[in-house]
């Protein structure tokens, strides 16, 4: 089974494109799919994330914000294979 990533992000926002360009490398080494979702699209993730974006997760589980933490969802990654 294929794990998959949601990136919480808004097409307007930098910091969410350097995250969804940093995270592929991480996602190809791992065989991941990253499913990117657009918090103004939907006003219950806009309440919760509004200024977190981009957030990523593994279903409920918040991998980091803001940036990339490629350390820690490395070794998340490597965790649940």
């Amino acid at each position: 089974m294929a794990i998959e990533l949601t990136l919480i992000s808004r097409s307007y926002c930098h910091l969410c494109h350097d995250m969804e360009v940093a995270l592929a490398p991480l996602a190809n080494e791992f065989g991941v799919m990253v499913t990117v979702v657009d918090v103004d699209a939907d006003p219950a993730l806009d309440a919760r994330y509004d200024e977190l974006v981009p957030v990523l997760l593994h279903g409920e589980t918040e991998l980091c914000h803001y940036f990339l933490d490629e350390a820690k969802t490395r070794e998340y990654l490597a965790g649940i294979r």
